[in-house]
C-alpha cells in the first residue's frame, strides 16, 4: 500500500509543478510529465478537501448540540 501524503505535501508538489511550467524552460516531454504530476496533485488535493469538508459538516450538524465526529463510510473516501 502506498504511503498517504499530507495535504500540505500534495499542495507543495502542485505548486512546484505550476512554477516549473510557468518558467517555460522545460522541453515538451518534461513539460507534459510536469503537467501530469500537477493534474494528479490537484485531484488528490480536491479529494482530501472533500473528505475534510464532509467531516466538518458532520461535526457542525450534530443533532444533540454536542460536537462529535463520525468516521466516513468507505464510499465517501
Amino acid at each position: 500500500m502506498a504511503k498517504q501524503t499530507t495535504f500540505e505535501q500534495t499542495l507543495k508538489t502542485l505548486e512546484d509543478a505550476v512554477s516549473r511550467l510557468e518558467e517555460g524552460q522545460l522541453p515538451l516531454d518534461q513539460a507534459l510529465d510536469c503537467f501530469e504530476t500537477g493534474v494528479q496533485s490537484a485531484n488528490q488535493c480536491r479529494k482530501q478537501l472533500t473528505r475534510v469538508e464532509a467531516k466538518v459538516e458532520r461535526l457542525l450538524k450534530s443533532a444533540d448540540g454536542r460536537l462529535h465526529t463520525e468516521a466516513l463510510s468507505p464510499d465517501e473516501t
